[in-house]
């Protein structure tokens, strides 16, 4: 069984037990959250639209952290015109526990 969920403007595929890294949440470290479906897939088919309208996934908040560095060079050709920024974006770990209908 497995479940497609939406945070962040962004679509996750999970399974119970799954360790995902989603965009930052305002929450703390071991609280439980919840997901909203957008599609749930097991034994009896796929299920998405009005039938998983009330489908929820749970998971329980590991970490909140930040990726690794990338640099960002920015450059004019012969115009000596150069920028470097470095960014790190934050992120929430969170566990999958639990995907119910």
């Amino acid at each position: 069984m497995y479940a497609i969920i939406e945070n962040g403007s962004k679509q996750y595929k999970v399974c119970e037990g799954d360790v995902v890294r989603v965009e930052k949440l305002k929450v703390n470290v071991g609280d439980t959250v919840e997901f909203k479906a957008v599609m749930i897939s097991d034994e009896n088919g796929v299920k998405t639209g009005a039938d998983v309208a009330s489908a929820k996934v749970s998971a329980t908040v590991e970490a909140q952290d930040k990726f690794k560095k990338i640099v960002v060079f920015k450059y004019k050709a012969k115009k000596n015109e150069r920028k470097k920024q470095g960014h790190r974006q934050p992120f929430t770990q969170v566990k999958i526990e639990k995907i119910s209908l």
